[in-house]
């Protein structure tokens, strides 16, 4: 799987939320939660504690910030990512592999 265009369909055609407060908020209705793997490491513990409880997988992406955030096509760092709805993208297989 291409994780750079299953994100991308993602982000067209699902609904996401960026930002750690949006993670924060919609973890309850999440399906996947993407951190980048230069997210801070508070910011990190206390989504994965949170989508612990919620049940929510949660995947490290493998770029930075600016990165995701390019993959996004968004003109700003993104550093957690929330998949509410995946569209047609196949990203929940993501939720699937450890």
């Amino acid at each position: 799987m291409d994780v750079d265009k299953a994100i991308r369909t993602a982000v067209d055609g699902g609904k996401v939320e960026f930002g750690t407060r949006s993670g924060k908020r919609g973890v309850g209705k999440a399906k996947l939660m993407i951190l980048s793997s230069n997210c801070q490491d508070e910011t990190k513990k206390e989504m994965e504690a949170a989508c612990a409880k919620a049940n929510v997988p949660v995947h490290v992406y493998s770029g930075t910030s600016i990165e995701l955030g390019s993959v996004c096509g968004k003109p700003f760092a993104v550093s957690v990512l929330t998949v509410l709805d995946a569209g047609t993208s196949n990203i929940l297989e993501l939720a699937v592999k450890k």
